[in-house]
């Protein structure tokens, strides 16, 4: 590629798209919602494995620059930024790779609560009382407890992600891996961001906290679920209850590893 890039992942409802449109205000960066270029990723390394019936044609090394090649060819030519932040929950399981592929890349896995995510996903779905989600691939049944159960189920939209996580975060390639609590994104923006900025090696830019936008482009609409993407103008937190039963809510009391010290050995950053 012609310019930097690093990856935003973690956990979904973790406030991801809010640290996408504050990064996305230096106009040296872009940075967006969840892309394509994460599942494209993932296919070509498939139609590159032995089940492609020519993969004998194929080495290690053309497979390294056609992977590389997926990402100029993408960003090139749509982007003019110097820094480019791309954004996919699939990341945190090719740490490797991505280190292999541009070993100066940073990963920011944003984390957060599990109950926090669930309750969080269950409010849009009650928001949207009349428009069925593709979270839950468009089914209009179902109750707060079989919700919750596909939801952090193995292939859940947040238990693969918490999986995915956990791999980055007790795996063999952290050197480039931050994890950035919401708590302390939406408390505490200016640090959050002065961290970012350390991690990636960047000078600081002088963020408005008071005036974020981002526009999804139609994107939550067309996935039934409007307000998944959602930015409020201002960052900040907002005190709530939760709307989860108390037995649900207190299921993932102990999810939240990060905050062990002793279960970070490897002294994975964490803001």
């Amino acid at each position: 590629m012609h310019r930097r890039i690093h990856f935003i992942s973690g956990l979904p409802r973790s406030g991801s798209t809010l640290l996408s449109a504050l990064l996305q205000q230096n106009p040296r960066f872009h940075a967006g919602m969840s892309g394509p270029v994460g599942g494209m990723f993932t296919t070509l390394l498939h139609e590159l494995s032995g089940q492609n019936e020519f993969s004998m044609f194929i080495n290690d090394a053309q497979r390294q620059r056609i992977l590389r090649g997926l990402f100029a060819n993408y960003y090139d030519g749509e982007v003019d930024a110097e820094v480019v932040f791309d954004t996919s929950r699939v990341w945190c399981i090719r740490l490797h790779a991505l280190k292999t592929l541009f070993p100066e890349a940073r990963v920011i896995a944003c984390v957060r609560d599990t109950g926090w995510i669930v309750d969080s996903i269950e409010r849009l779905i009650r928001n949207n009382a009349f428009q069925p989600s593709s979270i839950f691939n468009y089914q209009s049944g179902g109750t707060v407890y079989s919700r919750t159960e596909g939801l952090v189920n193995g292939d859940g939209m947040v238990g693969y992600a918490y999986n995915a996580l956990k791999e980055a975060y007790f795996g063999e390639d952290t050197d480039n891996l931050m994890l950035l609590q919401y708590d302390t994104l939406v408390n505490d923006p200016a640090r959050a961001l002065a961290a970012v900025y350390d991690f990636i090696g960047e000078p600081l830019y002088a963020h408005d906290f008071e005036r974020v936008s981002f526009d999804d482009k139609g994107f939550d609409k067309r996935a039934g679920t409007p307000g998944l993407h959602q930015v409020r103008s201002r960052v900040g937190a907002t005190a709530r209850q939760t709307i989860l039963p108390p037995d649900l809510f207190r299921r993932f009391e102990n999810d939240s590893f990060w905050r062990d010290p002793q279960l970070n050995p490897r002294g994975v950053r964490i803001v």
